[in-house]
C-alpha cells in the first residue's frame, strides 16, 4: 500500500513540476521525472536544507525539497533538448 501512495505523490509533484516548468509530459514521466528528482533532492539539496525527500517521509518540507529536485532536473532535461534540437 505504501508503495502506492508513494507513487500518487510522486505523480502529484512530477506534475506540479511539469506546470512550474510549463512542461507537458504525461503520467509516467510525471512519476519518473519526481522519483528521479527525490533521488537528486536527497543527493544535492537535503545535506543545503536538512530535510528529507518524499523517500524518508511525507511531509510539506519533503514535499517541496522533492518539488525543487524535479524542477531542476526538468531544467536540466529542457537545456539539453534545446541544445539538440539547434
Amino acid at each position: 500500500m505504501n508503495i502506492l501512495i508513494y507513487l500518487v505523490v510522486a505523480a502529484v509533484i512530477g506534475w506540479i513540476a511539469t506546470m512550474v516548468m510549463h512542461d507537458n509530459s504525461n503520467l509516467l514521466l510525471n512519476i519518473i521525472i519526481a522519483v528521479v528528482g527525490a533521488f537528486l533532492a536527497g543527493y544535492f539539496l537535503s545535506p543545503i536544507f536538512h530535510v528529507g525527500t518524499i523517500n524518508s517521509a511525507f511531509t510539506i518540507p519533503t514535499m517541496l525539497v522533492t518539488l525543487l529536485g524535479a524542477v531542476i532536473l526538468l531544467a536540466i532535461v529542457n537545456m539539453f533538448q534545446r541544445g539538440r534540437a539547434r
